[in-house]
């Protein structure tokens, strides 16, 4: 039997990838998570095919061409990444449900693809101030990437009533039962 394909998608800071690393360890959700592709040079010890799968910018222009992608953004000027058709499968193909970690826009377009075998997931910060504080007490950003980060969430909270469900973290371990939740009643629901 296939997996199912489950898109979580949430502002920065969040909580998505912690929300994601704890429902890795779930079994009984038998997530697994696909390598992207990206058309930026490896850094520090990352390991081509591990961490990324590491093409050159032609490379990756022809896999868009060919259509191998099921979503691809360029994040930065020059700079891609994406999602191959064959991780897809992959993953999927030995029976494991695939978790995908995506931005707004790649998760729609993604829903929009696999329809019903696909079940898309926002996770919502409680508030914006909330937001906000959560970013300012990891002391990494500067007060302006700060502002921007806000600004680009507010704008992907517009999006959330387009996604099958929203999660709020406002508690973490309330959220990350509820999105597991959510994915063992949609891995047991037939697709049509």
């Amino acid at each position: 039997m296939k997996g199912k394909i489950i898109i979580l998608s949430a502002p920065s800071g969040t909580g998505k990838s912690t929300i994601i690393s704890r429902l890795m360890e779930n079994e009984a959700l038998r997530l697994g998570f696909s390598v992207s592709a990206t058309s930026r040079a490896p850094r520090g010890q990352e390991i081509d095919g591990k961490d990324y799968f590491f093409l050159s910018p032609e490379e990756f222009r022809r896999k868009v061409e060919n259509g191998e992608f099921v979503e691809w953004e360029e994040v930065y000027k020059g700079t891609c990444y994406g999602t191959l058709e064959s991780e897809v499968e992959r993953v999927t193909g030995q029976g494991n449900n695939l978790i995908m970690d995506v931005d707004v826009k790649g998760a729609l377009n993604i829903k929009k693809r696999f329809g019903n075998h696909a079940l898309a997931i926002f996770v919502m910060p409680p508030s914006l101030s909330v937001l906000e504080a959560r970013l300012r007490g990891r002391a990494t950003d500067t007060p302006e990437t700060i502002q921007r980060r806000l600004d680009k969430a507010e704008y992907e909270m517009g999006f959330a009533d387009s996604f099958d469900t929203v999660v709020v973290n406002d508690e973490l371990e309330k959220a990350v039962d509820e999105v597991a939740s959510e994915i063992i009643r949609f891995a047991s629901s037939v697709s049509k």
